[in-house]
């Protein structure tokens, strides 16, 4: 059946999710909204901002959309999927209610105590002063997290008392300010992100995210600054008992608890001495995992997804290669950012991934935090590593800058 499909979003996550879905042969016609210059360039970008559920959901019907599919957090802790599949659109994004996994992080962490899927010990605190006691009493290093939707920079590693403090005061200096405060985990990090409808969880393969913007994951935590997939330190083993500790046991657990989660569940992984803990679980596809793990599937990204949500089991084929990325973020980020600086993409074999740009008057321009993402497929993590970064000098901005060291830890 021939399907008009919408995907809901601006960013490197939605290019690399419209990519997927245009490279199917059931996807006749992709409509992306807002989209971004990058999406334009593979399906009809709509003026609609993915925050305007009501036009949304007009458009959807006017078009006769068969399928949506939202990108980013903020949509779906609004409600978006919920007013879709009320106009009887069909969507793959979790409800209102299941997006809650993310946008409180209590909500999620109170789930994992119930059924018993590791995480890191944790309080949550309404009230200052009881934060600021409970972080003295415990000392550092300790984690400090914003409750609500941070697009992954509302959290602090405080290796020190005075960061922690600082950051417990920040997050009260907001209205409605609320924390969980987290034990520090050590380990190696990993992100796998499931295709789930109900009690139905299809892996995707594993990748890792970069958070800090500086190298040697150092400086403040950012929305990502590069990825690489598959993670070699990830064996099949350990992939095997994340699927039955975490990813399974949390969508059965959705369901129990009368939220089921339709969509693409995001497992924010922490391999320690102890185990596989949780560090987070979203409710959306990860950015920029997203971008180098999409390139990898060789199956049909929206047969994959109208299977799932028929509640039929799918096996997806992968390449064996590497897929490495490097984001290019404006200078100012994660603090701020600088926008309306030009940009030139000279001749590349990498696919650039558009996360905030703009066209005026056909010349690309800068628009958000992070800018581009630039990604490269080989043999070896190695190979896809030196050819990223090559690649990199095929982009000119004098507002852009990069980490250096994307992938290196699992090189050792």
């Amino acid at each position: 059946m021939d399907m008009k499909i919408l995907v809901i979003g601006k960013g490197g996550r939605e290019h690399a999710l419209a990519s997927a879905l245009a490279a199917s042969p059931r996807c006749t016609q992709l409509f992306c909204a807002p989209g971004n210059p990058g999406m334009g360039c593979i399906g009809t970008n709509v003026n609609i901002s993915d925050s305007d559920t009501e036009a949304m959901v007009q458009f959807a019907r006017q078009e006769g959309i068969d399928l949506a599919v939202i990108g980013p957090e903020s949509a779906l802790a609004a409600g978006m999927a919920d007013a879709l599949e009320e106009a009887g659109i069909r969507v793959f994004g979790p409800s209102r209610a299941a997006a809650q996994v993310e946008s409180s992080k209590d909500f999620a962490k109170e789930i994992m105590k119930k059924y018993g899927i590791p995480t890191a010990a944790w309080h949550t605190f309404d009230d200052a002063e009881a934060a600021r006691a409970w972080v003295q009493a415990q000392g550092a290093p300790i984690v400090i997290k914003e409750d609500g939707l941070k697009a992954g920079k509302g959290v602090t590693v405080a290796m020190d008392l005075d960061t922690a403090l600082e950051a417990v005061d920040a997050a009260f200096a907001q209205e409605g300010g609320r924390v969980v405060i987290e034990e520090y985990l050590e380990g190696f990090e990993y992100s796998l992100i499931a295709l789930v409808h109900d009690g139905l969880v299809i892996p995707l393969e594993t990748a890792q995210d970069h958070k800090r913007v500086g190298d040697g994951d150092t400086g403040p935590n950012t929305g990502g600054m590069g990825s690489y997939s598959p993670v070699r330190k990830i064996t099949p083993e350990i992939l095997e008992e994340t699927m039955k500790t975490v990813m399974e046991p949390m969508a059965a657990a959705l369901v129990s608890e009368g939220v089921p989660f339709t969509g693409f569940l995001y497992g924010g992984l922490m391999l320690t001495e102890d185990g596989i803990k949780v560090i987070e679980f979203n409710a959306r596809f990860g950015d920029p995992e997203a971008e180098v793990i999409l390139p990898r599937l060789e199956s049909d990204f929206v047969e994959a997804i109208l299977s799932v949500m028929d509640g039929r089991p799918v096996s997806l084929q992968w390449s064996p290669k590497t897929c490495h990325g490097v984001v290019l973020a404006s200078t100012g980020y994660p603090a701020g950012s600088t926008k309306g600086a030009p940009i030139e993409i000279a001749d590349t074999d990498a696919q650039i991934f558009h996360m905030g740009t703009r066209n005026e008057d056909g010349q690309l321009l800068t628009d958000g935090g992070r800018v581009l993402m630039a990604v490269t497929m080989e043999d070896t993590l190695e190979e896809a590593f030196a050819h990223t970064y090559r690649e990199l000098d095929s982009i000119r901005c004098p507002e852009l800058f990069y980490r250096t060291d994307i992938g290196r830890k699992d090189m050792d």
